[in-house]
């Protein structure tokens, strides 16, 4: 007897499942089999100012990153661009800047006819000093004219892509201009939308200056309304790193001090400093990308797991894995840290001149362009394994990684059949220039006998997606947009962070946290940086 095989019919899509809605209905809320896990989110309407709007950062950064976010479908039509700085310009000439930023840096260049033309109808320039009232004066009229016009709702997104030195400034200014409507203290039924504020790093010069920077805003704008940018965490590396480890049961057991021996942290860049000789000889690298890039990349890789992947809880608990950082005395410093400074060399085939020949670098500088220090986290996790952060200029390579060395097999069970002791396993977080993420191990090779060599397993986003990753300021400003700092620092993570480096810092200037190290353009850093390892019986991971 044949047996019958009924085919069930397709689902009808979930529109036609909905019941129909009457016309006193309450709307429903989004399906969540529909709307499934969206990372898309479009902003309101709105308009960013740019504050320092002829600068570099604008040009190379903020231009491109909106043009891609408008080609994305992330920004609605309303949106708004106005410039604001005192170079005397029109808003064709501003838009001409824009649009050779946009042909010169974007991950999608040249810019397309049609886009352009879209995102140009929305872009302004406003002249002023940041010092005159009356600058601002006339921005709020704009901004009044531009809501009336654009429909952008009263939603403003203030970017300060200026020094530090100028935010209380800027800050009061646009208080006084009531420009800075606060958040949670807006009066009940205020028709005004939003107010955020973005501000660049450096935070601070130290935890005196961080602590009061950090009080002269929030006596303008509520926390909630602050945005402090650290373009690292933008990446699609670092924020695949609570994926990684919370989203897989292969390694989050493991992720503690009982399977892994050391972390490493390397931010390498091969360029010198650029012209940038009176900022950076009054910097440093500890300053320049220890306190931000490197301890926020150290936080997020050692965070236990937040009660809700909210950013409330992500923050507080990168603030736990700062305070378990122990600041150290002036003998530690001097065991613990290494200072070095370039001399001329080559690099990918290009002479680098050395620091102290650089313009507004005064003679016998002191000042650091390499760093490297050993910290330790004292918590349950991670009690007893130590981290090494290390960045220069001048290096080899320009990386951003990871490495992560597990212990030792507790046997050197191949020992008879002539295999020395195999090579620890590494995992290497590639943070840039080729996202991804690499695992190492030992495999036997094909053959007679017992021959074992390291392979690797290599996932890149590049090859393994069809996509491409946005750059860091797309997924940033998009955020800012729509209102989600997971991805931005805390105040009390800024003065942690400086509470941490201050003492090297103090220790480096009195004689007292070792001497300066030279070391060679195209070279991994002074000796004197390997040596710190070594002392550990560990080595540096050459990227």
């Amino acid at each position: 007897m044949a047996t019958r095989v009924e085919i069930a019919e397709p689902m009808a899509p979930l529109e036609e499942l909905r019941p129909p809605e009457s016309a006193d209905q309450a709307p429903q809320k989004p399906n969540p089999l529909r709307e499934g896990l969206r990372l898309e989110r479009k902003a309101e309407p709105c308009t960013m100012v740019i504050c320092g709007a002829t600068g570099d950062l604008a040009e190379r950064k903020l231009g491109p990153a909106l043009y891609n976010t408008l080609l994305g479908g992330f920004l609605p039509p309303e949106f708004t661009v106005v410039g604001f700085a005192r170079r005397d310009l029109g808003d064709d000439a501003f838009r001409a800047q824009l649009l050779d930023g946009i042909n010169r840096y974007s991950r999608n260049r040249p810019a397309k006819p049609a886009i352009w033309e879209s995102f140009a109808r929305g872009v302004e320039y406003h002249r002023g000093d940041f010092n005159d009232p009356a600058a601002y004066a006339e921005l709020a009229k704009r901004l009044d004219r531009i809501d009336r016009d654009r429909g952008t709702a009263g939603n403003r997104l203030f970017y300060l892509a200026v020094p530090p030195s100028l935010y209380p400034e800027i800050v009061n200014q646009l208080d006084r201009a009531g420009l800075a409507a606060p958040g949670r203290r807006r009066s009940r039924g205020s028709k005004r939308g939003w107010t955020r504020v973005i501000v660049e790093k450096p935070f601070g010069y130290n935890l005196e200056s961080a602590q009061t920077l950090n009080r002269e805003i929030a006596e303008v704008f509520d926390e909630e309304q602050v945005y402090r940018i650290d373009h690292y965490l933008g990446k699609e590396t670092v924020q695949n790193l609570a994926v990684f480890r919370f989203g897989n049961g292969l390694f989050e057991p493991i992720w503690n001090r009982r399977y892994i021996d050391s972390v490493q942290i390397t931010v390498a860049e091969t360029v010198g400093v650029e012209g940038r000789g009176e900022f950076y000889d009054a910097t440093g690298a500890l300053r320049d990308i220890v306190q931000n890039h490197g301890l926020q990349l150290l936080a997020m890789f050692a965070i236990e797991p937040p009660v809700e992947f909210r950013a409330e809880d992500l923050r507080d608990e990168k603030l736990k894995v700062l305070r378990a950082v122990r600041p150290m005395s002036p003998e530690e410093v001097a065991t613990n840290t290494v200072r070095g400074q370039y001399v001329s060399g080559w690099v990918e085939g290009e002479k680098i001149t050395a620091y102290r020949d650089e313009p507004e670098v005064v003679p016998d500088s002191q000042t650091e362009t390499f760093a490297a220090i050993k910290l330790g986290i004292g918590s349950w996790r991670w009690a007893g394994v130590p981290f090494y952060i290390r960045t220069g200029k001048g290096l080899p390579s320009r990386v951003t990684e990871i490495s992560v060395q597990f212990k030792q097999a507790p046997l050197a069970l191949f020992a008879r059949a002539g295999v020395p002791q195999i090579d620890a396993n590494v995992l290497a977080i590639r943070v840039q220039p080729d996202e991804g993420i690499l695992l190492r191990f030992g495999a036997k090779v094909p053959g007679q006998g017992m021959q074992i060599r390291n392979v690797n397993m290599d996932f890149r986003y590049g090859a393994s997606f069809a996509v491409d990753s946005p750059d860091a300021y797309e997924t940033l400003l998009l955020d800012a947009m729509i209102g989600d700092p997971s991805l931005f620092t805390r105040d009390d993570e800024v003065e942690r962070a400086w509470a941490i480096l201050d003492p090297i810092l103090a220790a480096w200037q009195s004689g007292h946290g070792g001497p300066l190290h030279f070391y060679g353009a195209g070279t991994w850093g002074p000796p004197a940086a390997d040596e710190l390892l070594e002392r550990d019986g560990r080595a540096w991971r050459r990227p």
